[in-house]
């Protein structure tokens, strides 16, 4: 395993053959392999959906569970002029809840845990 404990945000070359490179029916069998890891939906998954269903809304859905949250989002405009959201515009957020989730001060946490002080140091 490349990725084992200890190796957070390993950044790893991509290897192997791209999935767009890959016929029809070999792409079909990779999304069974990718279904393997993520269609195992949990009981305790939920799912919320915002705006409209025309071919046209927008709209803001999330799913949710105690192991993964994503979500999707037509936004407004920022670097594009719109001011109202738009289907151009979209965010995707997929994160990790109660894990090691991005934006979480490790450090500062294990020292409010842990008393790092040494015989003879002065803070």
């Amino acid at each position: 395993m490349f990725t084992a404990a200890f190796r957070d945000n390993l950044e790893m070359k991509y290897e192997g053959i791209r999935a767009g490179d890959l016929s029809s029916t070999q792409q079909r069998l990779l999304l069974d392999v990718l279904e393997t890891y993520v269609g195992r939906i949990r009981p305790g998954t939920h799912f919320a959906w915002m705006g409209g269903s025309d071919e046209d809304s927008v709209f803001h859905y999330r799913v949710h569970s105690p192991v993964i949250l994503i979500e999707f989002d037509h936004q407004r405009g920022i670097a594009f002029d719109n001011d109202a959201p738009s289907r151009h515009h979209v965010h995707t957020v997929v994160r990790t809840p109660n894990g090691n989730d991005y934006g979480r001060d490790l450090l500062r946490q294990h020292h409010a845990r842990f008393d790092h002080a040494h015989p003879g140091h002065r803070h």
